[in-house]
């Protein structure tokens, strides 16, 4: 018997204490190596460590009495594990290649090849949808106009004026009321198989109406200075950011005279139109046109006449007709925007003339213009919604989904009838190539670095280097057994010794178990 080293009274609980943590801890498995610990984090108190661990254990060891179920635990592993795999082939991003049916099942289902023209011509389809949204993608950058006739109607009434009836009673001045209205005709003469489409599109979803101030940016109206002086001739109405718009415009004045009116109408251009010098509209062609399109223009006429200079491409040489506009023999291309800022004037206004003239009855009298003005193309906004609709998208992923899975379970059942043919063509070949094929699997899978067929004979366990083997594995059995049986015999301070502090963090731990 080993002689125990006499232990002073203060230390003796604490002696007892650390014997009692060894033991557990080597009841419970832990590695008991020399100058080893636990990784293990630092608690206060016995209660904290306590309810730390609390905290830690499963769901199924919260309740005292009640032993884990092993079953259900593998259970709910399997599904989480099943889960994860189907979110892993749902977040994999399929290809069209998945949609393919392999040869060797259309060689096999000769009614398959129907399937795959479908499916050539859904990707001649699907190409063919693509160039059109990239087209309508570039017919939406630029402006999208069409012509309409807007009706002017101009008219004009007179109140008469009365003699007071009674004394006190106060005249009727007579006096006269000018009237400027207007709105769109719809040309519905010339219908055909696309506007009927889009009509029954507009039933459908009726476009705003525009209202007749909205196609100007200003009107005036100047009456005859003899009769209304030069302050009160002029009524003028102009464009701005709130500007709420109107039907029409309406003038009252005083008078039993003729008057005669002038109109003046200036149109409001969306994109904004310029009036060209009349020498760059006589070159060009054109007398009105966006800033882009003269530009245009005169690209194209410096392009047919070879003005770019052989050296320098961004040089232009000037020909006569163009030193005569921009007043230079040569120019950069750069300065053509430029230049041609003072060539560029505002539009002429539309000028209508209306005499207001009292007629026997005092019927209205009315007078109509059809002018040409520009609309947006109502094309334009069912392009807008074509190319943002998103109601079908989800139906269609939902088909192509369906689609993949038919196609992964048709080569999940091609796998199996191969399976199946193979065996009934040659069973015991067959069964010797699986059993081999299964062991590298399981190989594989376990790690295990021996041979499997071999380790199975019991000649493989006489040679020498699996003797040696197996005696070095005896040997360290043997020690680990002889350590096990010499632990209780340890004193207190041995046992410090081979396990030096801090051995207060390992009590600390285990403070409230113990």
């Amino acid at each position: 018997m080993r002689a125990f080293v006499p232990v002073p009274a203060p230390y003796s609980s604490l002696t007892s204490t650390i014997c009692e943590v060894i033991k557990m801890m080597q009841q419970r498995g832990m590695p008991m190596q020399q100058g080893r610990y636990p990784n293990t984090p630092q608690h206060g108190t016995p209660q904290q460590a306590a309810a730390m661990r609390q905290r830690q254990m499963p769901s199924q060891m919260m309740h005292a009495g009640t032993p884990m179920n092993m079953q259900q635990q593998q259970q709910n592993v399997s599904q989480a594990a099943a889960a994860a795999r189907q979110q892993q082939m749902a977040r994999k991003k399929k290809r069209y290649a998945d949609k393919l049916v392999p040869p060797s099942v259309r060689d096999l289902v000769p009614e398959s090849q129907a399937y795959m023209d479908l499916l050539a011509f859904e990707q001649k389809l699907d190409s063919t949808i693509m160039r059109k949204k990239l087209d309508i993608q570039e017919a939406l950058k630029r402006p999208l106009k069409m012509k309409k006739r807007l009706r002017i109607y101009i008219s004009h009434t007179f109140t008469p004026g009365k003699e007071p009836e009674k004394e006190g009673d106060e005249a009727a001045v007579p006096m006269w009321e000018l009237r400027v209205e207007g709105r769109l005709l719809d040309e519905t003469g010339n219908a055909t198989p696309a506007s009927d489409n889009l009509q029954a599109a507009n039933r459908a979803n009726p476009p705003v109406k525009r209202k007749f101030s909205s196609f100007f940016k200003s009107l005036v109206i100047e009456l005859d200075k003899d009769i209304y002086g030069p302050d009160n001739h002029l009524v003028e109405w102009h464009r701005t950011p709130q500007t709420n718009e109107t039907d029409g415009f309406q003038v009252k004045r005083p008078g039993d005279k003729p008057v005669t009116a002038k109109i003046m109408l200036l149109l409001d251009y969306q994109p904004m139109r310029f009036k060209l010098h009349p020498r760059l509209a006589k070159l060009l062609g054109f007398a009105c046109d966006t800033r882009p399109k003269i530009v245009e223009a005169l690209w194209q006429y410096i392009k047919t006449h070879s003005l770019q200079d052989a050296t320098d491409r961004d040089v232009i040489n000037c020909d006569r007709y163009l030193q005569e506009i921009f007043m230079t023999p040569k120019m950069r291309f750069m300065e053509i925007p430029q230049r041609l800022h003072p060539l560029l004037q505002q539009p002429d206004h539309l000028t209508l003339h209306h005499t207001i003239e009292q007629s026997e009855g005092n019927e209205k009298n009315t007078a109509c213009y059809d002018i040409e003005v520009e609309v947006d193309d109502p094309i334009k906004a069912h392009m807008t919604s074509f190319m943002t609709s998103q109601t079908h998208l989800q139906d269609i992923g939902a088909l192509d989904q369906k689609i993949y899975d038919i196609v992964d379970q048709i080569n999940e059942w091609k796998t199996r009838r191969d399976f199946y043919v193979r065996f009934a063509d040659a069973p015991h070949e067959f069964i010797q190539e699986w059993l081999i094929s299964q062991a590298q699997d399981l190989k594989g899978m376990s790690e295990y670095g021996g041979e499997g067929e071999i380790e199975r004979k019991a000649e493989y366990y006489f040679q020498p280097s699996v003797q040696v083997r197996r005696e070095s594995s005896v040997t360290s059995t043997r020690e680990y057994n002889r350590r096990e049986r010499n632990w209780n015999s340890l004193s207190v301070f041995e046992i410090i010794n081979q396990y030096p502090p801090p051995i207060y963090r390992i009590l600390r731990e285990y403070g409230s178990t113990v």
